[in-house]
């Protein structure tokens, strides 16, 4: 008897890499976005 195997895990891997992957980059982004402000609200201050 041969096993076979199942499909969906590997779908529903992909899924979860997908979204964890769009997850963290829009995190990354965000806080990417927060220090770009954060910097420019110290320059206009020094101004």
């Amino acid at each position: 008897m041969r096993e076979a195997l199942n499909q969906w895990d590997f779908v529903l891997a992909a899924y979860a890499i997908g979204i964890i992957g769009t997850l963290a980059l829009a995190g990354w982004s965000w806080l990417a976005m927060r220090r770009a402000e954060a910097r420019r609200d110290r320059i206009r201050k020094q101004r």
